[in-house]
């Protein structure tokens, strides 16, 4: 199951690059991300499959985790509305999403809080 990382980085120039290069040497894909600065740190999420081989990568080259946890990936058609039927459908069944992200191969990463309860809304 796929797995989202919560990064917290320096914001400075070369620590994206430090990221890609430890899990890239470890063989381990990024499926998606996004980041963004968040008082004076850099906030990053990165889709993993393998969550825990990721960490393990991740702490040895001293990045810190402050967040794992399992999400839904969902392929989505590229056009508008596409994505508003599905976070309508999430919030019919009452679950409210608290993450959201575009992936490789046009694709939507979705944390919840109820992770069960949304994949059974989809």
């Amino acid at each position: 199951m796929a797995t989202d990382l919560t990064v917290i980085l320096e914001n400075r120039p070369g620590t994206l690059a430090d990221i890609g290069e430890a899990l890239g040497n470890a063989g381990i894909n990024i499926e998606g991300m996004c980041g963004f600065p968040c008082e004076g740190k850099g906030r990053l999420h990165i889709l993993v499959e393998d969550g825990a081989a990721a960490r393990r990568v991740l702490k040895d080259a001293g990045i810190q985790i402050t967040e794992e946890r399992k999400v839904i990936v969902l392929d989505i058609d590229d056009r508008p509305g596409a994505f508003g039927s599905v976070a309508r459908k999430i919030a019919d069944a009452g679950v409210n999403v608290d993450l959201g992200y575009l992936a490789t191969r046009t694709r939507v990463v979705i944390g919840a809080d109820d992770l069960d309860k949304a994949r059974a809304a989809l």
